[in-house]
């Protein structure tokens, strides 16, 4: 009776979805970049399963692994379950994934526990929502008040996707900006990125695989199939100018140090909506969603805005 009224209404809505949503700044601020990473990356192993229910089991397993129970970082706990997620032995011995592709499953390493929780919840049928996905989060715990606990814990990870809740987003903007979501976490790498994914950059970016903010923008583009220049100033004249009053999802905004002057362009974004960009900021950072509107620095070195066309692809 109790799977019956969840279903009915009695439990959280949440976006389910391989595409589940932006992270909420809840997310943004509760879950550790690299954690956020896996969890994005891991749902795309099981398409129909949302990343914010990974989140939500990591986070009530072990705090996104800085709980300090037994059996987080060592030993098992009273139940035999050891790791950020928590597997049991015989679990893992099943389900276990090599997610950061080391050469070793180890439940203990958040990547290949994500990437492992993805691959069980999987095998339960959780990439088809409803029932299955109640009863894929129930084989985890076997307690109804834990499925509760993560759908309620999933709703707040994730907002709804940027083309269901800004109709002003264009098809392939909206493409664009998904995209660029799904690196959200990935560290920033000077001369890093292009239409393929994230790679090695250079100079000091050489050791960190990733993207610089033109790499960004280039790779969420692509995947809209418009080509763009490599370089910010280039991207700029990469599709009409638009009105900052007239912004939509996925355009491009570019900041330089002289306002004037095109080719002191030297950072570019992706409008997300609500005065806010997707961007790879800068070295030591992460790709992340920031305030734009109302942020001194950026508003003082916005250059303008432009929505990249096949017509004016290069």
């Amino acid at each position: 009776m109790s799977l019956v009224l969840l279903l009915a209404g009695q439990a959280p809505a949440a976006d389910t979805g391989s595409a589940a949503g932006a992270p909420t700044r809840l997310a943004r601020t509760d879950i550790p970049p690299a954690y956020l990473r896996w969890y994005l990356d891991a749902a795309y192993t099981c398409p129909g399963l949302g990343w914010n229910i990974l989140a939500a089991i990591g986070k009530i397993e072990s705090d996104h692994g800085r709980s300090t129970a037994p059996g987080v970082k060592a030993g098992e706990n009273s139940a035999g379950a050891a790791g950020p997620m928590q597997f049991l032995a015989d679990t893992w011995a099943t389900y276990g994934i090599d997610g950061d592709h080391d050469g070793h499953t180890d439940r203990y390493n958040p990547a290949d526990a994500i990437y492992g929780a993805a691959h069980y919840l999987c095998a339960n049928h959780a990439g088809q929502g409803g029932r299955h996905l109640y009863q894929a989060i129930w084989q985890y715990n076997h307690a109804d008040w834990y499925v509760h606990q993560v759908l309620t814990q999933a709703a707040a990870y994730a907002t709804t996707t940027p083309a269901t809740t800004t109709p002003a987003a264009s098809g392939r903007g909206a493409i664009a900006i998904r995209a660029a979501l799904h690196w959200l976490g990935t560290p920033y790498s000077w001369g890093g990125g292009g239409p393929a994914g994230p790679t090695y950059g250079t100079a000091q970016g050489a050791g960190t695989k990733g993207f610089d903010c033109s790499g960004l923008t280039q790779y969420a583009w692509a995947q809209a199939g418009i080509q763009l220049p490599r370089i910010a100033a280039a991207q700029y004249t990469a599709g009409p100018h638009i009105p900052r009053n007239q912004l939509h999802p996925g355009d491009l905004l570019f900041f330089a140090t002289d306002i004037h002057n095109s080719a002191t362009i030297h950072h570019v974004g992706l409008y997300y909506g609500h005065g806010q960009m997707i961007h790879a900021p800068q070295t030591g950072d992460v790709v992340r969603i920031s305030q734009f509107t109302g942020n001194p620095y950026r508003e003082h070195q916005y250059i303008g805005a432009t929505r990249p066309t096949a017509n004016a692809s290069t």
